[in-house]
């Protein structure tokens, strides 16, 4: 089925500047709309989203691996283990975003965006886990290396659409 709407589901305040910057790169050939959404908008109706609806998760980690608070809202909806493994089936596809700092880790030198990025990884793999159908690879963002994987990502997200 083709994606007629995505939703970009953000938590944090770098993840608000780059869910714009998101829409913004939105081809102007498009016919697919475009809605911001804060995660700790209450995350349960996320489910009301059918497959024509393509989610962008874009989820900010900060210090010892937690999520922002409005990112943790979400995470812990889809965490929580009374959820059937079908749960996604037949709803929305998804991408996840992620966005950390590897400077907050304690060993700068040998980090990576990966290190950085517990909270897109986990909800990722819990999306897939529940069901979900996962319409781009993980993004893993650091701002040590000032985001240099999130444009790239980008254009990769809009050109499949």
């Amino acid at each position: 089925m083709s994606i007629k709407e995505v939703v970009l589901v953000y938590g944090g305040e770098l993840a608000i500047d780059v869910a714009h910057q998101l829409e913004s790169k939105k081809p102007s050939s498009s016919s697919v709309s475009c809605t911001l959404r804060n995660a700790s908008e209450r995350p349960k109706t996320l489910l009301d989203y059918g497959p024509d609806v393509l989610v962008c998760f874009i989820l900010q980690t900060i210090e010892n691996g937690n999520p922002t608070e409005d990112g943790g809202a979400c995470a812990r909806f889809f965490k929580r283990k009374s959820h059937p493994e079908d749960l996604l089936n037949g709803k929305f596809s998804f991408a996840v975003m992620g966005l950390g700092d590897s400077n907050l880790l304690l060993d700068r030198q040998t980090t990576t965006a990966k290190d950085c990025n517990q909270c897109a990884e986990e909800l990722h793999k819990r999306l897939l886990a529940l069901g979900g159908t996962c319409a781009q690879e993980l993004c893993m963002a650091d701002e040590r290396t000032e985001l240099a994987e999130v444009e790239p990502w980008i254009e990769l997200f809009w050109s499949k659409l």
